[in-house]
């Protein structure tokens, strides 16, 4: 068996940056195949040492865990011999889209002969064990195969929002870039709004704090974390300037529109007591703010930008200097 894990992943041109930012967070590793993709879309293999649940991303399709690697078709169907289920165990054997190109009758072909091998009960309607089969880079790879059930989406229908809020995709994609590890990690989200980035935070399992200076918004946080069965004591009506405390991660979502233009001094004081509050942070702008960023002692580790139609925004990964 081998220590390696191959995952898909598909991502819209207008996400492209955001999802090979995050996966290089994420698992170590960057997806080449979205450095210079012009297609609409781009779907494709990537291979890390790291052991990630795939639903923690928006762009991840599946995990392959690989137990088995062969030059031929023959030799792994021969490694896969080698399993054996209980007898009251189903499988199915099902050969990954993404791998290298051939017709829908060979994928059928190659997954009944390699299903013929192993040693269980085959079903390929709700299995109790799903195997994955992958060609890329000339060798035959073989393990188990886990989906992700994509529980999240059901964020994308909350009470309330702001119709510019972020999305919950790109505020699933901005908690796992912030926070790639998430065991004892401590989150915050100092303009939280409606709570998109804390919710998802949340339902990751970080220990997550959210706080706005707008009452209306984060009566409508709570509304939407009550909805999604969280604790509502977790946001609270607060002025991150005046916000205690030290977190290892953060997300900081700057307000904009035509009621929320901050005067350049009120954006530097703002990325001034973030440092205080963690070494870590993901900002989301609609303008540039490098010499703000500098001024208020970031470093700029990665900057990418995401589209909707005509919105971008602009999104750093820091570190304090």
């Amino acid at each position: 068996m081998m220590d390696a894990y191959l995952y898909t992943y598909a991502a819209h041109e207008s996400e492209q940056a955001l999802c090979a930012l995050e996966l290089s967070e994420l698992l170590g590793s960057f997806p080449v195949t979205l450095k210079s993709s012009p297609a609409p879309s781009s779907r494709g293999l990537l291979f890390s040492e790291r052991a990630v649940n795939p639903d923690r991303s928006p762009f991840l399709t599946a995990r392959l865990d690989v137990w088995f690697a062969a030059s031929t078709v023959e030799e792994l169907a021969l490694q896969a011999a080698s399993l054996s289920l209980p007898e009251e165990m189903t499988f199915k054997v099902v050969y990954l889209k993404e791998s290298d190109a051939c017709s829908y009758e060979e994928q059928r072909t190659r997954e009944r002969s390699i299903g013929a091998c192993i040693q269980g009960q085959a079903r390929m309607k709700s299995p109790d064990v799903t195997f994955g089969l992958a060609a890329t880079g000339g060798k035959w790879l073989l393990g188990e195969l886990h989906l992700p059930p994509r529980q999240w989406l059901e964020h994308t229908s909350k009470p309330h929002n702001y119709s510019t809020g972020l999305s919950s995709r790109t505020a699933r994609a901005l908690v796992n870039i912030a926070a790639p590890r998430l065991e004892g990690t401590t989150f915050l989200d100092p303009c939280c709004g409606m709570g998109n980035v804390l919710i998802e935070a949340l339902s990751m399992g970080l220990r997550a704090e959210g706080g706005d200076l707008n009452p209306l918004a984060v009566q409508g946080a709570r509304v939407n974390l009550r909805h999604y069965g969280y604790g509502e004591d977790c946001v609270r009506i607060q002025d991150m300037n005046d916000r205690s405390g030290r977190y290892d991660a953060a997300v900081l979502d700057l307000p904009y529109n035509v009621c929320s233009v901050l005067p350049e001094e009120e954006k530097i004081q703002m990325l001034r007591s973030l440092r205080r509050l963690t070494g870590r942070v993901v900002i989301v702008a609609t303008e540039p703010l490098e010499t703000l960023l500098a001024d208020a002692g970031w470093t700029v580790l990665r900057h990418v930008q995401t589209r909707k139609g005509t919105f971008t925004r602009d999104i750093w990964l820091c570190q304090s200097m």
